[in-house]
């Protein structure tokens, strides 16, 4: 293990207080451009979270509360009670966009209950107890972060070869990310992983946006096609699978971009351990288990014709396009949170986070 070493981070979302601005990353444009945009209308925020240019469940929880304080802040002077009427309905607008990251639900409810509890301020006052909720929202992710850093770190050894689905890295959450995490927080230390990094199809999140973060912290890592990975575990590359999650249900199943149950499967079958990495705000006890989790359906057009200079399918060619599926919990050899490591029986360890201060 060589010497620690500085690993350069995105950050991708700020919010201006000088400005009174909300700016994101448009991570739609990566790697090939950094741009950000300013969010300023609840139609802009919406189109933001829905068309994924700010993506990964913590770091759209974040922007949505951001979102929110940004909305309150147009909402025209009247009764406390007409201004939470109007915040309600803000929020259930942003909260439609997105119905599988349960963030962005849980972002949003712990924005309404502050308001409503400090619902009888004066509005100045009222508007900085919401942007102080939504900056302790951003903190503490990079809290529950870093300990999910350190947790995963804990499951690792020098030299290790790590093979991840979809984008779970700064630009999904907050600084280290979740699980991408412990490589970044390793590789700070000095260690070396080897890192393979699956292109996840159809939105490619991988490619786009998991190497580039790899890339540019300087991580050995290799991109390889989703259909890449049995052959990359058959050749013993890979001693561990660290993939984020968008919600946990109660029982354990966990979403994930969709292709992350197929690499679950076939971790088990090469005897490799598929770990599940995400903050306690993902997990839903009011959800079961996976049967119970909504599983959005996008536009087919994504795989005819996106990314691609022409059509790769006719136009009339129907297409199954789901953003998400679930990995079942008996395929799943731990969920990380910042609380801790969870193993099976998970009715039992999840609902043991939830009793911890």
């Amino acid at each position: 293990m060589s010497d620690m070493q500085q690993v350069t981070h995105v950050q991708n979302i700020h919010y201006d207080k000088v400005e009174e601005a909300l700016y994101i990353i448009d991570q739609t444009r990566l790697p090939g451009e950094e741009v950000f945009l300013r969010l300023e209308t609840a139609e802009e925020m919406y189109q933001a979270i829905k068309l994924l240019q700010v993506r990964g469940a913590p770091a759209i929880g974040i922007c949505a509360a951001y979102s929110l304080y940004a909305l309150a802040r147009q909402i025209p002077h009247g009764t406390a009670e007409e201004f939470y009427a109007s915040l309600c309905k803000a929020a259930d607008y942003l909260n439609s966009s997105r119905p599988t990251a349960v963030n962005l639900s849980w972002a949003l409810k712990e924005m309404l209950a502050e308001a409503k509890r400090q619902l009888e301020l004066p509005r100045e006052e009222l508007l900085e107890v919401l942007y102080a909720k939504a900056a302790d929202i951003h903190a503490d992710d990079i809290a529950k972060c870093t300990a999910i850093s350190e947790y995963g770190l804990s499951l690792l050894k020098d030299g290790d070869g790590i093979l991840t689905h979809c984008n779970a890295g700064p630009l999904a959450t907050s600084r280290y990310g979740t699980a991408l995490g412990p490589i970044l927080l390793g590789t700070e230390r000095g260690m070396h992983f080897r890192v393979f990094s699956d292109e996840t199809r159809p939105l490619l999140q991988g490619a786009r946006l998991t190497s580039y973060e790899l890339q540019r912290a300087g991580v050995d890592v290799t991109l390889i096609c989703d259909n890449m990975a049995s052959i990359v575990m058959k050749n013993g590359w890979v001693q561990a699978c660290f993939v984020g999650c968008d919600r946990v249900a109660a029982n354990g199943d966990t979403a994930n971009k969709i292709g992350t149950s197929g690499v679950a499967i076939l971790a088990k079958h090469y005897g490799i351990p598929f770990y599940v990495l995400g903050p306690t705000s993902t997990i839903d006890m009011n959800c079961p288990d996976g049967a119970h989790i909504p599983i959005e359906e996008r536009d087919g057009d994504e795989i005819r014709t996106m990314w691609y200079e022409k059509p790769m399918a006719l136009p009339e060619v129907k297409c199954y396009n789901p953003a998400f599926d679930v990995t079942d919990h008996e395929l799943i050899a731990g969920i990380i949170t910042e609380k801790g490591i969870c193993r099976a029986p998970y009715t039992e360890s999840l609902a043991a986070l939830f009793e911890k201060n």
